[in-house]
């Protein structure tokens, strides 16, 4: 088996524990919700396979929505996510770089990451907020939510990044 898996392994089970046993019960403003384990679909390798991107993105929403009775949102918000990553990372990557690239700061630099971060991440935010809420009629408190908690994911992302960093 790779070293790789144990790594991925190892990030969902700490993604995880992370957001249920604390982050979960963090609401800056009554509106900024920190989603750090979307994290989580943002570093993997540009030669994941597709269907175990998928596979992977949704078990992590699955148990972060059976830990934090959320029915479907988790799941739902980072299987979407799963499918995007793939396609949003080749306008990212230089053309000439290895096929077995790993997403990060080290190799894409600071400003492709956090673009592809806060693209992914607005992404995630905005379907998360629209299946919870489930309706459009207080819009602008969806779109408050929604880019509190992306900007709040962000910040915490690329601090995980400036500290991961090699």
């Amino acid at each position: 088996m790779s070293i790789e898996i144990f790594k991925r392994l190892g990030w969902f089970v700490l993604l995880t524990l992370a957001q249920v046993l604390v982050l979960n019960h963090i609401h800056l403003f009554g509106l900024a919700i920190p989603l750090l384990y979307a994290y989580f679909p943002i570093t993997f390798r540009r030669s994941t396979p597709k269907w175990a991107l998928l596979l992977w993105n949704f078990a992590l929403g699955l148990a972060v929505d059976v830990f934090s009775n959320t029915p479907g949102l988790a799941a739902g918000s980072l299987t979407l996510i799963g499918i995007i990553q793939p396609y949003l990372l080749e306008l990212f990557v230089p053309r000439d770089s290895i096929e077995d690239l790993e997403v990060s700061v080290s190799t894409l630099g600071w400003g492709r990451f956090g673009l592809f971060s806060a693209i992914l991440l607005i992404l995630f935010c905005l379907v998360f907020f629209a299946l919870e809420a489930f309706n459009f009629f207080d819009w602008i408190l969806w779109l408050e939510c929604a880019g509190s908690s992306a900007l709040l994911t962000l910040v915490l992302v690329l601090a995980i990044e400036s500290v991961r960093g090699k």
